[in-house]
């Protein structure tokens, strides 16, 4: 599960973590947060100002392969930032678009 919210433009993101013991023993929640967190930091390539996250791993994460995980992230945190729609800072609108603030191509 992911939750997300828009935060002013030029503020930098923040990601948050919830891995209950419901996931599985200590080893296990540890692996799914560095797992999270890896995948986290790919996003802030794209999401790197306005948005506060909070992912929460389920149990299915547990068992979940690296490829599985990211994929699930990625397709969570589209799907959340596309609900937020009109409530998303100026800065993340234009990045979706590929275009800086100033409106020139990104590289």
């Amino acid at each position: 599960m992911l939750y997300a919210a828009a935060l002013a433009a030029d503020e930098p993101s923040r990601i948050g973590f919830i891995v209950s013991k419901g996931v599985g023993n200590a080893v296990v929640r540890n692996r799914v947060k560095r797992r999270l967190r890896e995948a986290a930091a790919c996003s802030l390539r794209e999401y790197g100002t306005g948005f506060a996250i909070v992912v929460r791993a389920l149990p299915a994460s547990a068992n979940a392969s690296w490829n599985q995980l990211l994929a699930d992230y990625g397709s969570a945190l589209e799907s959340t930032t596309n609900r937020l729609g009109s409530r998303l800072p100026r800065a993340a609108v234009d990045r979706s678009t590929g275009t800086t603030q100033e409106g020139t191509q990104r590289a």
